[in-house]
Protein backbone atom coordinates (compact mmCIF):
# COMPACT_ATOMS: atom_id res chain seq x y z
CA UNK A 1 0.00 0.00 0.00
CA UNK A 2 2.90 2.31 0.82
CA UNK A 3 4.56 1.53 -2.50
CA UNK A 4 1.30 2.21 -4.37
CA UNK A 5 0.89 5.54 -2.63
CA UNK A 6 4.45 6.56 -3.46
CA UNK A 7 3.93 5.46 -7.01
CA UNK A 8 0.77 7.52 -7.33
CA UNK A 9 2.56 10.53 -5.90
CA UNK A 10 5.53 10.20 -8.24
CA UNK A 11 3.51 9.34 -11.33
CA UNK A 12 2.27 12.85 -12.16
CA UNK A 13 5.80 14.28 -12.14
CA UNK A 14 7.08 11.40 -14.19
CA UNK A 15 4.39 11.86 -16.82
CA UNK A 16 4.34 15.62 -16.84
CA UNK A 17 4.42 16.67 -20.48
CA UNK A 18 6.86 19.36 -21.62
CA UNK A 19 5.23 22.76 -22.10
CA UNK A 20 6.31 22.97 -25.73
CA UNK A 21 4.58 19.70 -26.54
CA UNK A 22 1.37 20.88 -24.87
CA UNK A 23 1.39 24.15 -26.80
CA UNK A 24 1.98 22.42 -30.14
CA UNK A 25 -0.75 19.90 -29.38
CA UNK A 26 -3.22 22.68 -28.55
CA UNK A 27 -2.46 24.56 -31.75
CA UNK A 28 -2.86 21.43 -33.85
CA UNK A 29 -6.18 20.67 -32.20
CA UNK A 30 -7.52 24.21 -32.73
CA UNK A 31 -6.38 24.47 -36.33
CA UNK A 32 -7.78 21.05 -37.24
CA UNK A 33 -11.33 21.99 -36.27
CA UNK A 34 -13.38 22.33 -39.47
CA UNK A 35 -15.17 25.47 -38.21
CA UNK A 36 -11.82 27.09 -37.44
CA UNK A 37 -10.52 26.38 -40.94
CA UNK A 38 -13.72 27.70 -42.50
CA UNK A 39 -13.58 30.84 -40.37
CA UNK A 40 -9.93 31.46 -41.23
CA UNK A 41 -10.65 31.04 -44.94
CA UNK A 42 -13.61 33.41 -44.86
CA UNK A 43 -11.71 36.08 -42.95
CA UNK A 44 -8.80 35.84 -45.40
CA UNK A 45 -11.26 36.68 -48.19
CA UNK A 46 -12.65 39.79 -46.47
CA UNK A 47 -9.85 42.14 -47.64
CA UNK A 48 -10.03 40.71 -51.16
CA UNK A 49 -13.79 41.26 -51.35
CA UNK A 50 -13.40 44.76 -49.92
CA UNK A 51 -10.68 45.54 -52.45
CA UNK A 52 -12.79 44.30 -55.35
CA UNK A 53 -15.72 46.38 -54.13
CA UNK A 54 -13.61 49.56 -53.88
CA UNK A 55 -12.03 48.86 -57.29
CA UNK A 56 -15.46 48.46 -58.94
CA UNK A 57 -16.76 51.59 -57.21
CA UNK A 58 -13.69 53.59 -58.28
CA UNK A 59 -14.01 52.37 -61.86
CA UNK A 60 -17.70 53.28 -61.97
CA UNK A 61 -16.99 56.70 -60.44
CA UNK A 62 -14.27 57.37 -62.99
CA UNK A 63 -16.61 56.54 -65.85
CA UNK A 64 -19.35 58.79 -64.46
CA UNK A 65 -17.00 61.62 -63.57
CA UNK A 66 -17.80 61.41 -59.84
CA UNK A 67 -15.42 60.75 -56.98
CA UNK A 68 -15.49 57.86 -54.54
CA UNK A 69 -17.22 58.58 -51.23
CA UNK A 70 -15.13 60.37 -48.64
CA UNK A 71 -13.75 58.61 -45.60
CA UNK A 72 -11.37 55.74 -45.14
CA UNK A 73 -12.89 53.76 -48.04
CA UNK A 74 -12.44 56.73 -50.34
CA UNK A 75 -8.86 57.17 -49.19
CA UNK A 76 -8.10 53.54 -50.12
CA UNK A 77 -8.86 54.22 -53.80
CA UNK A 78 -5.48 54.36 -55.55
CA UNK A 79 -3.82 53.81 -52.19
CA UNK A 80 -3.63 50.01 -52.03
CA UNK A 81 -1.47 49.73 -48.92
CA UNK A 82 -4.37 51.18 -46.94
CA UNK A 83 -6.60 48.24 -47.82
CA UNK A 84 -5.31 45.94 -45.01
CA UNK A 85 -5.88 48.74 -42.47
CA UNK A 86 -9.37 49.32 -43.85
CA UNK A 87 -10.18 45.59 -43.80
CA UNK A 88 -8.98 45.16 -40.21
CA UNK A 89 -10.99 48.16 -39.03
CA UNK A 90 -14.09 46.73 -40.71
CA UNK A 91 -13.37 43.26 -39.30
CA UNK A 92 -12.98 44.63 -35.78
CA UNK A 93 -16.60 45.77 -35.80
CA UNK A 94 -17.93 42.19 -35.61
CA UNK A 95 -16.06 39.45 -37.51
CA UNK A 96 -12.85 39.46 -35.48
CA UNK A 97 -14.64 39.71 -32.09
CA UNK A 98 -16.79 36.78 -33.21
CA UNK A 99 -13.63 34.85 -34.01
CA UNK A 100 -12.10 35.51 -30.61
CA UNK A 101 -15.35 34.60 -28.85
CA UNK A 102 -15.69 31.33 -30.78
CA UNK A 103 -12.10 30.31 -30.07
CA UNK A 104 -12.53 31.06 -26.34
CA UNK A 105 -15.85 29.20 -26.28
CA UNK A 106 -14.29 26.09 -27.79
CA UNK A 107 -11.26 26.29 -25.47
CA UNK A 108 -13.14 25.59 -22.22
CA UNK A 109 -16.92 25.41 -22.67
CA UNK A 110 -16.50 23.31 -25.79
CA UNK A 111 -14.27 20.86 -23.94
CA UNK A 112 -16.79 20.68 -21.10
CA UNK A 113 -19.68 20.08 -23.51
CA UNK A 114 -17.84 17.22 -25.23
CA UNK A 115 -16.88 15.66 -21.89
CA UNK A 116 -13.13 16.02 -22.34
CA UNK A 117 -12.72 18.79 -19.75
CA UNK A 118 -13.07 16.31 -16.88
CA UNK A 119 -10.27 14.21 -18.38
CA UNK A 120 -8.08 17.29 -18.77
CA UNK A 121 -8.66 18.32 -15.15
CA UNK A 122 -7.68 14.84 -13.95
CA UNK A 123 -4.54 14.78 -16.10
CA UNK A 124 -1.10 15.34 -14.49
CA UNK A 125 -1.11 19.00 -15.52
CA UNK A 126 -1.80 21.84 -13.12
CA UNK A 127 -5.01 23.76 -13.77
CA UNK A 128 -3.18 27.05 -14.10
CA UNK A 129 -0.92 25.44 -16.70
CA UNK A 130 -3.94 24.02 -18.52
CA UNK A 131 -5.58 27.43 -18.69
CA UNK A 132 -2.35 29.01 -19.91
CA UNK A 133 -2.15 26.45 -22.74
CA UNK A 134 -5.77 27.10 -23.71
CA UNK A 135 -5.23 30.87 -23.62
CA UNK A 136 -2.09 30.46 -25.73
CA UNK A 137 -4.07 28.59 -28.36
CA UNK A 138 -6.73 31.30 -28.51
CA UNK A 139 -4.16 34.12 -28.63
CA UNK A 140 -1.96 32.50 -31.27
CA UNK A 141 -4.78 31.63 -33.65
CA UNK A 142 -6.23 35.12 -33.23
CA UNK A 143 -2.88 36.67 -34.13
CA UNK A 144 -2.60 34.32 -37.11
CA UNK A 145 -6.04 35.31 -38.41
CA UNK A 146 -5.38 39.04 -38.08
CA UNK A 147 -1.96 38.72 -39.73
CA UNK A 148 -3.47 36.65 -42.55
CA UNK A 149 -6.10 39.33 -43.18
CA UNK A 150 -3.35 41.95 -43.33
CA UNK A 151 -1.31 39.81 -45.73
CA UNK A 152 -4.16 39.14 -48.16
CA UNK A 153 -5.22 42.77 -47.86
CA UNK A 154 -1.74 44.02 -48.76
CA UNK A 155 -1.47 41.73 -51.79
CA UNK A 156 -5.00 42.53 -52.97
CA UNK A 157 -4.50 46.26 -52.39
CA UNK A 158 -1.32 46.47 -54.42
CA UNK A 159 -2.77 44.41 -57.29
CA UNK A 160 -6.24 45.97 -57.44
CA UNK A 161 -5.69 49.54 -56.27
CA UNK A 162 -2.01 50.20 -56.88
CA UNK A 163 0.19 52.68 -55.11
CA UNK A 164 3.81 52.43 -53.99
CA UNK A 165 3.33 54.21 -50.68
CA UNK A 166 0.65 55.07 -48.16
CA UNK A 167 -1.22 58.36 -48.23
CA UNK A 168 -2.24 59.24 -44.69
CA UNK A 169 -5.32 61.05 -43.42
CA UNK A 170 -2.98 63.99 -42.71
CA UNK A 171 -2.25 64.36 -46.45
CA UNK A 172 1.33 63.11 -46.32
CA UNK A 173 2.66 60.05 -48.15
CA UNK A 174 4.67 57.41 -46.33
CA UNK A 175 7.35 55.40 -48.16
CA UNK A 176 6.94 51.66 -48.62
CA UNK A 177 8.96 50.62 -45.57
CA UNK A 178 7.14 52.95 -43.20
CA UNK A 179 3.80 52.00 -44.75
CA UNK A 180 4.47 48.32 -44.05
CA UNK A 181 5.40 49.30 -40.51
CA UNK A 182 2.01 51.00 -40.08
CA UNK A 183 0.30 47.84 -41.36
CA UNK A 184 2.25 45.74 -38.84
CA UNK A 185 1.32 48.18 -36.07
CA UNK A 186 -2.34 47.88 -37.06
CA UNK A 187 -2.06 44.08 -36.85
CA UNK A 188 -0.67 44.31 -33.32
CA UNK A 189 -3.24 46.89 -32.16
CA UNK A 190 -6.20 44.97 -33.57
CA UNK A 191 -4.89 41.69 -32.15
CA UNK A 192 -4.60 43.15 -28.65
CA UNK A 193 -8.19 44.41 -28.85
CA UNK A 194 -9.46 40.99 -29.95
CA UNK A 195 -7.44 39.40 -27.14
CA UNK A 196 -9.27 41.66 -24.67
CA UNK A 197 -12.66 40.40 -25.80
CA UNK A 198 -11.38 36.82 -25.99
CA UNK A 199 -10.20 37.09 -22.36
CA UNK A 200 -13.71 38.11 -21.29
CA UNK A 201 -15.13 35.24 -23.34
CA UNK A 202 -12.61 32.86 -21.76
CA UNK A 203 -13.83 33.88 -18.31
CA UNK A 204 -17.42 33.14 -19.33
CA UNK A 205 -16.28 29.91 -20.96
CA UNK A 206 -14.80 28.74 -17.67
CA UNK A 207 -18.20 29.06 -15.97
CA UNK A 208 -20.44 27.29 -18.48
CA UNK A 209 -20.66 24.13 -20.55
CA UNK A 210 -22.49 25.82 -23.43
CA UNK A 211 -20.25 27.46 -26.07
CA UNK A 212 -23.17 29.35 -27.58
CA UNK A 213 -23.69 31.21 -24.30
CA UNK A 214 -20.06 32.35 -24.42
CA UNK A 215 -20.44 33.74 -27.93
CA UNK A 216 -23.73 35.48 -27.09
CA UNK A 217 -22.32 37.10 -23.94
CA UNK A 218 -19.13 38.24 -25.71
CA UNK A 219 -21.00 39.77 -28.63
CA UNK A 220 -23.46 41.27 -26.14
CA UNK A 221 -20.55 43.07 -24.49
CA UNK A 222 -19.55 44.49 -27.88
CA UNK A 223 -23.07 45.60 -28.76
CA UNK A 224 -23.75 47.07 -25.32
CA UNK A 225 -20.46 48.97 -25.36
CA UNK A 226 -21.29 50.39 -28.78
CA UNK A 227 -24.75 51.48 -27.68
CA UNK A 228 -23.53 53.12 -24.48
CA UNK A 229 -20.75 54.96 -26.31
CA UNK A 230 -23.32 56.39 -28.73
CA UNK A 231 -25.33 58.06 -25.95
CA UNK A 232 -23.90 61.56 -25.24
CA UNK A 233 -25.28 61.61 -21.69
CA UNK A 234 -23.19 58.54 -20.87
CA UNK A 235 -19.89 59.77 -22.29
CA UNK A 236 -18.40 59.49 -18.79
CA UNK A 237 -18.46 55.72 -19.36
CA UNK A 238 -16.21 55.92 -22.44
CA UNK A 239 -12.92 55.33 -20.57
CA UNK A 240 -14.09 51.90 -19.39
CA UNK A 241 -15.93 50.75 -22.52
CA UNK A 242 -14.07 48.16 -24.58
CA UNK A 243 -15.12 49.58 -27.94
CA UNK A 244 -13.70 53.01 -27.10
CA UNK A 245 -10.26 51.67 -28.01
CA UNK A 246 -11.53 50.33 -31.32
CA UNK A 247 -12.53 53.77 -32.50
CA UNK A 248 -8.93 54.91 -32.26
CA UNK A 249 -7.46 52.23 -34.54
CA UNK A 250 -7.84 54.32 -37.76
CA UNK A 251 -5.58 56.92 -36.14
CA UNK A 252 -2.69 54.64 -37.11
CA UNK A 253 -2.69 56.23 -40.58
CA UNK A 254 -2.18 59.76 -39.31
CA UNK A 255 1.16 61.48 -39.62
CA UNK A 256 2.66 62.01 -37.12
CA UNK A 257 1.46 58.94 -35.28
CA UNK A 258 -0.82 59.82 -32.30
CA UNK A 259 0.94 57.54 -29.81
CA UNK A 260 -1.05 58.82 -26.83
CA UNK A 261 -4.41 57.65 -28.19
CA UNK A 262 -3.05 54.29 -29.34
CA UNK A 263 -1.22 53.65 -26.06
CA UNK A 264 -4.36 54.40 -24.07
CA UNK A 265 -6.24 51.86 -26.16
CA UNK A 266 -3.61 49.17 -25.54
CA UNK A 267 -3.65 49.82 -21.79
CA UNK A 268 -7.45 49.60 -21.70
CA UNK A 269 -7.31 46.28 -23.55
CA UNK A 270 -4.61 45.03 -21.18
CA UNK A 271 -6.90 45.71 -18.22
CA UNK A 272 -9.63 43.60 -19.80
CA UNK A 273 -7.12 40.83 -20.52
CA UNK A 274 -5.92 40.74 -16.91
CA UNK A 275 -9.44 40.82 -15.49
CA UNK A 276 -10.79 38.19 -17.86
CA UNK A 277 -7.86 35.83 -17.42
CA UNK A 278 -7.96 36.25 -13.61
CA UNK A 279 -11.65 35.35 -13.50
CA UNK A 280 -11.05 32.32 -15.70
CA UNK A 281 -8.13 31.21 -13.52
CA UNK A 282 -10.18 31.62 -10.35
CA UNK A 283 -12.89 29.40 -11.77
CA UNK A 284 -10.45 26.78 -13.07
CA UNK A 285 -8.77 26.47 -9.68
CA UNK A 286 -12.07 26.06 -7.84
CA UNK A 287 -14.16 23.93 -10.19
CA UNK A 288 -14.75 20.25 -9.50
CA UNK A 289 -12.92 17.66 -11.53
Amino acid sequence: MTAMTLGEIQRPDARRAPLGRLLRSELRMVLRRPRTLILVGLLALVPVIAGIGIWIAADASANSGNSVDEGLAGLVDGNGLLLPVFALVIGLNMLLPLTGAMLAADALAGEAASGTMRTLLLAPVSRSRLLAVKAFGVATVTLFVVALMAFTGTIAGVILLGGDGMMTMSGTTLPLGEALGRILLTVLLVTVQVWALAAVALAVSAWTEHPLIVVVVALGVVILSGVLSAIPALDWLDPVLMTTSWMGIPEVIRDPLPTGTLTEGVLRAACYIVIGYSLALSRMLSRDG
